[in-house]
């Protein structure tokens, strides 16, 4: 009887190195509460490590409950990380609106001007489709990343600048993971728990 050449934890994507404005998802047997399911985006990538954001977890608060004189905002407050969590940070498509900004992909900047920016939010020259909001990062030291790579705790990819900024976060994993096809749209329908399986 032949034997199949097939398995489950096996992918071909070709792999991609860790990047400034590439995607670091996180493979379906990663846990914790910061890092399972999670979808992060590289800002800062180098010699000193890397930094980014995770995009796919809120806390069920608001930017305007949190930060001093900015009003109404309808976004919610995601949580960057684990690293400095009582830190505020943001990303943004106002480019050089926000004067500052470091450019992260075609659309999408890092930081600010922080007065600028709540100043165009509350005079509704920005919105919550153009900005979001985190508290904390992630963090790797230099090398650490490209170890857990190695190990295929992550996968490095890119998506659509669009789905970054959305704010409709809840399958963001799962349709990033499908959309590599292959061996991973089946990881996508992985149980969080397997012992529910």
């Amino acid at each position: 009887m032949g034997k199949l050449d097939f398995n489950i934890f096996k992918a071909s994507l070709p792999k991609l190195a860790p990047a400034k404005g590439r995607i670091l998802i996180a493979d379906p047997f990663l846990r914790g509460p910061y890092f399972g399911r999670s979808i992060i985006l590289l800002t800062e990538y180098g010699a000193q490590g890397a930094v980014g954001f995770v995009l796919n977890k809120t806390n069920n608060l608001y930017p305007d409950e949190v930060i001093e004189e900015l009003l109404s905002f309808k976004g919610e407050l995601h949580i960057g990380g684990p690293v400095a969590s009582d830190t505020l940070h943001f990303i943004h498509t106002l480019g050089d609106k926000v004067p500052g900004s470091a450019r992260i992909t075609d659309t999408i900047w890092w930081g600010g001007d922080f007065e600028v920016l709540k100043s165009l939010l509350n005079n509704h020259e920005a919105n919550f489709e153009q900005v979001k909001f985190f508290a904390g990062y992630s963090g790797w030291s230099p090398s650490q990343l490209e170890g857990e790579s190695d190990e295929n705790s992550w996968i490095v990819t890119e998506i659509d600048d669009s789905m970054i900024m959305s704010n409709n976060v809840d399958d963001i994993w799962k349709k990033s993971m499908e959309s590599l096809g292959d061996v991973y749209k089946t990881w996508s329908g992985f149980p969080e728990d397997p012992s529910f399986n």
